[in-house]
């Protein structure tokens, strides 16, 4: 392959064209160590026996790595037997362990030696040795019943199978083809199509601490008249949630965690509708997830009629909550063919925008404000349209006035 790139320099970041982010090694007698600080970016990560840094195994997101090269430790007491995969970093967040903690679970397909399992780092120390039933569950769906083992303390393994990073976020979130080829061909291939044929994955059950959009529980209002199930993954298994999505038919949902699940078991005839909630790159990547593992193009919404944002920070981030104007959502689904074509929501009024407020509950928290950004966009707007309607006025009267006598 060439390397015009830097694809096989595995101190630049993993892309999904291949290179180093295809290949595997597997390293004798490897020190794993863990982070030791709770932080963005973390020493920690894969040490050769003599003790060098394994560029290989830090976990890249968009241009840098997050887990950088740790010290070497004087002694190891932990010793770990047998041939073990890398995991990488177990993250507790659902999407991120999505995203991020499955990039390395590629190298399971196909291999003809066993794993005796699958060796992680936690991403927060306190957390420990922690291994949640989501996680677990995921796993158990190309891997059924692998150990798990979290390193807590740096640890010596016999066997270290270290896979380049096929996934996560930044390029590679198209996925390398090999990491592609692995979830289609081995992630979940018992869960049979069960549920609706139309689905909306909502985000309205979540509270205040995951951020949301304002005028979510009218939409899911609108699209039950329009004959879908609205589903709340997080009060179901992980199977269950694999079974809905395989049913569906048409997919509309608001961006965020549950898409990336959703992508790992989409098809090419599914169609899909990603509804933004907030103004981030994030939701970019995440249509990008979606276009390339399900070869589809989803449609995406933005409908935002303004964002409120934590006021000690006033950007948009995942806590943000957007909020909605269902005339803009409306057209949009007619044009996609979501909904019927005699679809017609009003935009809220200023007095039902202020129920959704209250309703949702931020008016107890007096730390979320609207973005800055939206207020001055809706200013402008408002600007524009009394020019456009003054210049009207002015057009009218001007046609209308009797024409100067000539002679």
């Amino acid at each position: 392959m060439s390397d015009v790139l830097g694809l096989n320099d595995p101190n630049l970041r993993p892309m999904p064209e291949g290179g180093w982010s295809e290949k595997i090694m597997t390293l004798q007698d490897a020190k794993v160590i863990p982070p030791t600080v709770s932080a963005f970016t973390q020493p920690a990560g894969v040490l050769h026996s003599d003790g060098t840094y394994c560029p290989e195994g830090a976990l890249w997101r968009r241009f840098r790595p997050i887990t950088t090269e740790p010290d070497n430790p004087e002694t190891v007491t932990q010793k770990l037997t047998g041939r073990w995969l890398w995991g990488g970093v177990l993250w507790a967040h659902f999407g991120h362990f999505l995203v991020e903690s499955t990039s390395r679970i590629w190298a399971l397909n196909g291999s003809e030696e066993p794993y005796d399992g699958i060796l992680f780092i936690p991403k927060r120390p306190r957390v420990g040795d922690a291994v949640r039933g989501f996680q677990r569950a995921f796993l158990d769906q190309i891997a059924p019943g692998l150990p798990i083992h979290v390193a807590t303390e740096a640890t010596e393994v016999e066997e270290l199978v270290v896979p380049g990073q096929g996934f996560g976020l930044g390029s590679i979130t198209n996925g390398t083809q090999k990491f592609r080829d692995a979830i289609h061909q081995n992630f979940a291939t018992d869960i049979k199509p069960d549920g609706a044929s139309k689905l909306y994955i909502s985000r309205s059950a979540l509270g205040l601490g995951k951020g949301g959009m304002l005028g979510e529980e009218k939409l899911e209002d609108y699209l039950r008249a329009e004959g879908y199930d609205i589903f709340y993954p997080e009060k179901y298994s992980i199977e269950t949630q694999l079974a809905r999505y395989k049913a569906a038919t048409h997919v509309i949902a608001a961006d965020g965690s549950a898409l990336h699940l959703f992508a790992m078991v989409g098809r090419p005839d599914q169609k899909v509708a990603m509804i933004l909630r907030r103004k981030a790159g994030a939701n970019n990547l995440l249509a990008r997830n979606v276009a390339h593992f399900c070869n589809c193009t989803p449609m995406i919404i933005d409908a935002l009629y303004t964002e409120w944002v934590r006021g000690t920070q006033l950007k948009s981030n995942r806590l943000s909550f957007g909020e909605l104007d269902h005339e803009v959502i409306g057209r949009g689904l007619v044009a996609g063919g979501f909904v019927g074509t005699d679809v017609k929501w009003p935009q809220a009024t200023d007095a039902e925008r202020a129920q959704m407020f209250k309703d949702k509950g931020l008016d107890q928290r007096g730390d979320f404000v609207e973005s800055p950004e939206y207020a001055r966009d809706r200013l402008k707007k408002l600007r524009q349209a009394r020019r456009a309607r003054r210049a009207e006025r002015d057009a009218v009267t001007i046609a209308a006035a009797p024409s100067a006598d000539p002679s």
